[in-house]
């Protein structure tokens, strides 16, 4: 079978990151989603958090804005940039770039789709639903008040 990386792009509650996990079970690949934090945190022996950090401050704002093309290259240590928010994001960057080299999979959210634009062996989904369909399936897993849902979709 050909080598193939599907980005999976979301609306949040809109059961994107449930949908990558039925279709890699069905395809009998590898989704990665936050797991990409933790293996961008084990290489770069940055924090996990300071990468959940940079992306709640992304949250809100166009995720992309502000933020350099990934271009194969992360601040080294010795850095005073080293744990800035565009290096937070080369470094997950690096990952995805090395994971779709590798091996056919599923990757969720990340900018996975804008990282591998230039690939052509990948094929980019956006689920997207509405928002009451979104609040109901958050209300089930996450118990929080409808009116701090309402704000994170």
């Amino acid at each position: 079978m050909k080598k193939t990386v599907i980005t999976i792009a979301r609306s949040y509650g809109s059961g994107g990151k449930t949908l990558g996990g039925l279709l890699a079970k069905e395809l009998g690949i590898h989704c990665y989603d936050r797991e990409l934090i933790r293996m961008a945190s084990d290489e770069s022996g940055i924090n996990e958090a300071l990468f959940g950090a940079a992306d709640e401050r992304k949250r809100g704002f166009s995720l992309l804005k502000g933020v350099r093309p990934y271009s194969g290259k992360v601040l080294p240590p010795e850095s005073g940039d080293f744990v800035s928010d565009d290096n937070l994001f080369n470094l997950q960057a690096k990952i995805i770039k090395e994971v779709a080299e590798k091996e056919s999979c599923i990757i969720i959210g990340r900018c996975a789709d804008y990282v591998l634009r230039d690939r052509d062996d990948v094929l980019r989904l956006y689920f997207y639903a509405p928002r009451e369909d979104c609040l109901k399936r958050l209300r089930e897993v996450s118990g929080e008040p409808d009116r701090e849902l309402n704000r994170k979709i």
